[in-house]
């Protein structure tokens, strides 16, 4: 996988966390335990700090960078969608990102928070708990329900179940052995 030390600035992950081999992981990056980073993920660190917090899930073709002397922090349990883009500095724990989500400057993402596939929330928002958002420019919808927890639960411990499993599971194949 592609890890980049930027400036004296070095990545740091858990042992336990999966990073895909084409996860990109630039500077000063913080990947906690159980962390799962999907393919084609590329998490840029090079002016600012990025963490992941522990049992959290960048899923595929997401992208995340942060302004130069800034962090972006995803507390815990955190759900980064596919194809998600987030340059935000706070992503709360048990926090939904949508597949397309675009997260801009300044936005912040308050516990339990779902912002839905494709919405797009623009500089300076906050987001509060435990609210689902939605459209462009992202405005709430309604509030986060038990169905919606549940739904949410079991796909963050299939993401925390990867990340375990695809250490020794997931075996290249190409051509000729496959």
């Amino acid at each position: 996988m592609p890890i980049y030390a930027f400036e004296g600035r070095r990545p740091q992950i858990a042992a336990d966390a999966y990073v895909s081999e084409t996860a990109i992981v630039i500077g000063d990056v913080r990947i906690g335990p159980q962390v799962y980073v999907g393919h084609g993920v590329i998490l840029r660190g090079d002016y600012g700090t990025i963490e992941v917090g522990p049992q959290s899930a960048v899923e595929e073709g997401a992208i995340v960078h942060i302004n130069p002397g800034a962090t972006c922090s995803m507390v815990s349990r955190v759900t980064i969608g596919h194809g998600a883009l987030v340059h935000c500095p706070y992503i709360g724990p048990e926090a939904v990102i949508g597949i397309g989500a675009v997260l801009s400057f300044n936005v912040r993402v308050g516990a339990g928070a779902i912002v839905a596939e494709g919405a797009v929330v623009p500089n300076g928002r906050e987001i509060p708990p435990e609210v689902i958002v939605a459209g462009n420019p992202a405005r709430e919808i309604g509030p986060v329900e038990k169905r919606h927890r549940d739904f949410w639960t079991y796909g963050k411990d299939l993401y925390v179940d990867l990340a375990r499993r695809y250490p020794t599971g997931l075996q290249r194949l190409d051509r000729s052995n496959g």
